[in-house]
């Protein structure tokens, strides 16, 4: 077909090639929010741990865990939800005026959309937190999310599972989290501690299982032996109990 000819439908090579490339960069704005998570829920609540406990937060709760910790207490996120696109979710957050999202789970990274729904989060001016069991790569996090690793102990079951080199990656800006069981998981995350040097990289959490481990022994411990972390206790759990969307 010669240059400003038309073919069977009627269009130029010229208006071929400017539609194809509008459909392209159409394509490139639009893929982005069309992909797709598995969500159990999307929740506003006050945050019950890290360092911003106590702020009003929406939640996204992604579905599926490939770890299996004793004392989970949020199994109900193993299966079911719905598939929604990252558009979607973007627009159920927006629904309540808030600056601060975490992403959780479940274990978020083991969904491949979860990267993409940070960032997406993010260059909606949100603050950003990411609640993972450590276990995958943290790597290709988004840089201006928190990432919050909970580093798994004995007492979980799955300790193995621990991805080590994710401490290579973690800034100031992150925060590990150690859930302790009894005694022997506290004296095991305080050697990690000494041995990493996992406070000289972020700030840490003990958290004590609840029902299990009493906080005021966990609170004497860190004090006897001077830990440089911070004693946390699940406030939603003080304030709603253990349940669903909360």
């Amino acid at each position: 077909m010669r240059q400003g000819t038309k073919d069977e439908r009627g269009e130029t090579k010229d208006e071929q090639h400017a539609s194809a490339g509008s459909v392209s960069r159409l394509s490139s704005l639009v893929s982005p929010l069309a992909a797709t998570l598995r969500v159990t829920e999307i929740f506003h609540s006050l945050q019950g741990e890290t360092s911003r406990t106590g702020l009003p937060t929406m939640f996204v709760r992604l579905t599926g865990c490939p770890l299996r910790c004793g004392y989970c207490d949020t199994a109900y996120a193993f299966h079911g939800g719905e598939t929604l696109t990252l558009g979607i979710i973007l627009e159920r957050v927006a629904a309540h005026r808030t600056r601060y999202v975490t992403v959780t789970g479940g274990e978020p990274l083991a969904q491949q959309h979860c990267l993409p729904l940070l960032s997406a989060l993010c260059d909606a001016g949100y603050s950003v937190s990411l609640e993972t069991s450590g276990a995958l790569d943290i790597a290709a996090v988004d840089a201006r999310a928190s990432r919050i690793v909970d580093l798994k102990t004995p007492g979980s079951g799955e300790s193995a599972k621990n991805r080590w080199d994710n401490l290579a990656h973690l800034t100031p800006h992150d925060e590990v989290k150690f859930v302790l069981c009894d005694a022997a998981d506290y004296a095991w995350a305080r050697d990690v501690l000494r041995e990493h040097g996992v406070a000289e990289r972020c700030p840490v959490l003990f958290s004590p299982v609840t029902p299990g481990l009493p906080p005021v022994e966990l609170a004497d411990w860190i004090l006897r032996d001077a830990l440089p972390v911070r004693l946390q206790i699940q406030l939603h759990k003080h304030l709603w109990g253990n349940v669903a969307g909360r």
